[in-house]
């Protein structure tokens, strides 16, 4: 981010902050008598799993602050996007929320740059929140040597989770591991073979979740980082090929597929209409809570070509500029950035804890592995989870996959991923 841009942003937190400690005692802001004791949170988590790992967040957040009331400000669909287009209007008519959730990452930039949210590194200072979260994890949550986000979780996106009973019938070991791409196409068509959806996928974000793995597979996890940074070129024979295998891929796919969303793919595969399902271990709530068992009902393993990367992304609350309840917003955070907040939190969500201090003995097997890997693989940062890219820069990426699932053209998605790459490296 340009300095000019920082220099705004913080210039608008601070006159924000200087307006609320002169009116806030009269017009229910964050201090004096007359301070709002209700605390708007403005996430995605609208339904289903999400929604669980929610209300076990705000269970502790409401015990550490009965001061407080929680307010549900949750917008359902896409993943986020449906609540980002709310958000930014909100933004944009200075009506904030009291916090809201956003990826962890590049994300941000956008809000950054907009003026939109406040700098943290102060509060992770003078609470100790730079002990509480591994190296690694605060250099990936920092812009520009600021950190404007609290992580509540860490998620891996590069995982395939398959119903054993389908596996078996189309005559495949549900313990089988593949190297690589293309020994897993060979297992996609004998289970098309065999009557059942070979892979299901939804609507088009979770198209760019599979895209991302693909490239993921394919290039490696240093080129692939570099389609992020400009030492990878988009347009290489080498992203082709990836462009390639995600081609054949769609092919095994649904043909409903874009009038799904994240969940209607995944219970396909847990109610034993389809094989395999791409996406990122939320998914292992939704297993857990239509009573499936793992290692026996269904399996989890690394999108194949990955092995030994965890493709990460984690679910983060912000300060928004303007915030109508400060003091309600800090103690949300609080709340989020504690051992007790995310242990109830990633229980029920099928992440794992960012807090280095939650106990996690008794999360759950496919929890196990993820915390594994998380210690001990190489990282990267997803892109359609915000934490490789802005939102602005995977709104164009979204627009080129969303072509190619109408008209099947490799070479027009890899003008439009070329094209997105290039409007985003010069802005």
């Amino acid at each position: 981010m340009r300095a000019t841009h920082k220099s705004l942003a913080m210039g608008l937190a601070a006159l924000s902050l200087l307006a609320v400690s002169a009116c806030g005692g009269e017009d229910g802001g964050t201090g004096g008598g007359g301070e709002t004791q209700e605390v708007e949170v403005f996430t995605w988590w609208a339904e289903g799993s999400e929604k669980e790992g929610l209300d076990a967040l705000v269970e502790v957040f409401t015990s550490q602050n009965p001061d407080f009331e929680f307010v549900n400000g949750a917008v359902a669909g896409g993943a986020g996007s449906d609540a980002k287009n709310v958000l930014a209007s909100r933004l944009q008519t200075n009506d904030p929320p009291a916090t809201f959730q956003a990826h962890a990452g590049a994300e941000l930039t956008d809000y950054i740059e907009a003026g939109q949210i406040e700098g943290l590194s102060a509060m992770y200072e003078e609470k100790g929140w730079n002990e509480l979260f591994p190296e690694g994890l605060l250099e990936r949550l920092e812009q520009d040597g600021e950190i404007y986000s609290v992580p509540s979780n860490i998620h891996r996106a590069n995982v395939v989770w398959a119903n054993t009973a389908v596996l078996e019938e189309a005559g495949l070991d549900p313990k089988a591991s593949y190297a690589s791409l293309d020994e897993w196409i060979a297992a996609l068509e004998k289970v098309e073979a065999a009557g059942k959806i070979p892979l299901s996928v939804a609507t088009d974000w979770t198209q760019v979740h599979l895209l991302e793995t693909v490239l993921l597979a394919d290039l490696g996890a240093e080129a692939y980082s570099g389609l992020w940074d400009g030492s990878t070129d988009w347009a290489g024979e080498d992203v082709t090929a990836a462009l390639e295998d995600y081609q054949t891929l769609m092919g095994f796919t649904n043909t409903d597929r874009q009038s799904l969303d994240w969940q209607d793919a995944t219970q396909l595969v847990i109610d034993g209409e389809a094989a395999f399902n791409v996406m990122g271990d939320w998914a292992e709530a939704a297993f857990a809570t239509s009573e499936k068992t793992y290692d026996t009902d269904y399996v989890a393993f690394p999108v194949p070509g990955t092995d030994g990367v965890f493709d990460f992304l984690a679910d983060s609350f912000t300060m928004p500029v303007g915030s109508p309840n400060g003091e309600g917003t800090e103690a949300w955070l609080d709340t989020v950035a504690s051992a007790e907040g995310q242990e109830a939190f990633n229980k029920a969500k099928g992440s794992i804890p960012a807090n280095i201090e939650a106990e996690t003995a008794d999360f759950g097997p496919y929890q196990q592995t993820a915390i594994e890997s998380w210690a001990n693989d190489e990282i990267v940062s997803s892109v359609a989870h915000g934490a490789a890219a802005s939102v602005s820069w995977l709104t164009d990426i979204t627009s080129a996959v969303a072509k190619f699932g109408s008209n099947d053209d490799v070479t027009e998605l890899q003008e439009g991923l070329v094209a997105a790459a290039e409007k985003h490296a010069s802005s």
